[in-house]
């Protein structure tokens, strides 16, 4: 059984939220991934500024950040942690014409990949990563 903790910092509960854990728990089955205990950080651009700056070096606000953490707590899987910026997500919403829903999908869909192992060198859509991504979230939107 997966555990997923999700947190909200600088933001009122938004109206989708109950849908966040059974996505992500669909999102895993389906991976294959059990016994995961995972934890969500909704959050502002300024924390996720702050975030970006303190372990990447990067002194700008990001819609998606992955913390592999890759430890084993008795049966369960510590894969790391995961922040997502709600408002870069309503931008790149707007930008690409999209329900900030599937966009927020697409968001934990590529949080979970790293923290599964997996990586980009490059936002093309040829990326085996993005292909996986993409292919999803099809599935599950």
């Amino acid at each position: 059984m997966n555990r997923i903790d999700i947190t909200l910092d600088g933001l009122e509960s938004p109206p989708w939220l109950e849908e966040a854990e059974p996505f992500i728990q669909a999102i895993l089955g389906k991976l294959g991934k059990h016994n995961w205990d995972l934890s969500i950080l909704f959050c502002t651009n300024e924390i996720i500024r702050n975030l970006n700056k303190q372990y990447r070096s990067e002194d700008k606000a990001t819609d998606v950040l992955s913390f592999i953490m890759a430890e084993t707590a008795g049966e369960q899987y510590l894969p790391g942690d995961i922040a997502v910026s709600i408002e870069m997500m309503e931008e790149n919403a707007k930008y690409l014409n999209i329900s900030p829903q599937e966009e927020l999908r697409r968001l934990l869909i590529h949080g979970i990949l790293h923290l599964a192992g997996m990586d980009h060198a490059t936002n093309d859509k040829e990326e085996t990563m993005l292909i996986l991504q993409e292919k999803l979230l099809k599935e599950h939107c």
